[in-house]
């Protein structure tokens, strides 16, 4: 949506069509899933190397509309360091009525996390990584943004060690506590009370950070259930039956359910994460060792009233070495679109919404350039490189 027919071109990745700025050239795919397609390119305007993400079929129901309507209102409001930054947001369609196709384009980063939570990292590295998780969640929980999808594959990381989390198409504001669908969460990083259909708040978010520093230090995934009971059970198998102070939050047929299932009195911590599996060269790595799987016990907590909280996290021995207020008590974003969850729209006003948005992008920044200095990313001095 633009001026001019000569500032589109297109290009074939994969199975996919990509209809672009001329400004994007060398397009190489470098991922995919449910919600779009990536590939990597050369900004030509700004000299730098983006991410540009075509969203998949972004009109095909109602929940594609509202996933791309929520993923595009929260980029453009969050701006943090550990956060990927928006750069640029067009549509090759030159009117509401051909609107269809949606691009996100976003700095690059070099790998995500998948490629690096087996590698055998130290202390440092570890801690650094959980450090800057965390700050981005925080970020998000100070607007009443709940992520509800963290996994390896959600972030992104460079060689220098900086990191940040992508991927809002799930993000929910929590301006209450909401039921959320099982099916929501990645299985493996699920909190259990997803998977039990209860109310949940942001702590849900801890849960997986907690499985993603689980995976960081067993090099595998920790709960890898093969449907949704299997994954309760997986989790209960690990950490044991919980109370029935938790037992009595549930729905009557879930805890019928639950109740129903062995007893299980849970694996020690020092048995599910042992010395051998941190790294222990020094009497400092053994200290951090302790620190690290205690943190993983707060975190790794059945019952989200007794889980650890994102600030609680950056407080904890094992993260605050790293604390720096202007990361981990940056100024929260603002929502724009505050009753975002209370809406519900036929696909034609999504639609619609969604055009309105990019267009206002498009006004607001003539050249396609936003937020060039305010959110780039630098790297600390004494940061760890991978």
């Amino acid at each position: 949506m633009s001026d001019g027919e000569g500032q589109f071109y297109s290009v074939q990745v994969g199975d996919s069509t990509f209809t672009v700025l001329n400004r994007y050239q060398q397009l190489r795919a470098i991922g995919s899933g449910a919600q779009g397609i990536v590939c990597s390119a050369l900004d030509t305007v700004l000299g730098i190397p983006v991410a540009v993400k075509k969203l998949c079929r972004p009109f095909q129901n109602q929940t594609h509309a509202k996933r791309a309507y929520r993923e595009l209102v929260l980029l453009k409001c969050v701006n943090h360091k550990n956060i990927i930054r928006l750069i640029n947001v067009f549509t090759p369609q030159k009117s509401l009525e051909e609107f269809q196709d949606l691009y996100l384009v976003m700095e690059l980063m070099d790998a995500s996390l998948c490629q690096v939570i087996h590698m055998d990292l130290d202390h440092e590295r570890m801690s650094y990584l959980l450090y800057q998780i965390l700050c981005g969640i925080r970020h998000l929980h100070s607007a009443g943004i709940i992520h509800r999808d963290l996994k390896p594959s959600n972030i992104v990381v460079k060689s220098d060690c900086t990191l940040k989390i992508l991927d809002f198409g799930l993000a929910r504001t929590a301006c209450t506590n909401f039921m959320m669908t099982p099916y929501v969460v990645t299985r493996y990083y699920r909190a259990p009370e997803v998977i039990l259909g209860m109310k949940y708040k942001e702590n849900v978010d801890i849960w997986s950070v907690g499985c993603i520093m689980g995976e960081m230090v067993k090099c595998s995934v920790i709960f890898q259930g093969t449907d949704h009971i299997d994954q309760w059970n997986k989790v209960i198998e690990v950490l044991g039956t919980p109370s029935m102070e938790f037992m009595n939050r549930l729905m009557e047929t879930v805890r019928n359910y639950v109740m129903n299932k062995p007893q299980y009195p849970g694996v020690n911590f020092a048995e599910l994460f042992p010395d051998w599996a941190f790294p222990s060269d020094s009497e400092h790595d053994r200290l951090k060792t302790g620190q690290a799987r205690d943190l993983l016990s707060k975190m790794l907590v059945i019952d989200p009233e007794r889980r650890i909280s994102v600030e609680e996290a950056l407080n904890h021995p094992y993260i605050h070495v790293w604390y720096d207020p202007g990361e981990a008590d940056a100024p929260p974003p603002q929502i724009c679109d505050k009753q975002l969850e209370e809406r519900e729209h036929s696909i034609q006003q999504w639609k619609e919404l969604i055009y309105e948005e990019v267009i206002d992008w498009e006004e607001r920044n003539k050249n396609g350039v936003t937020k060039e200095e305010s959110g780039k990313s630098y790297c600390r001095t004494s940061s760890p490189v991978l």
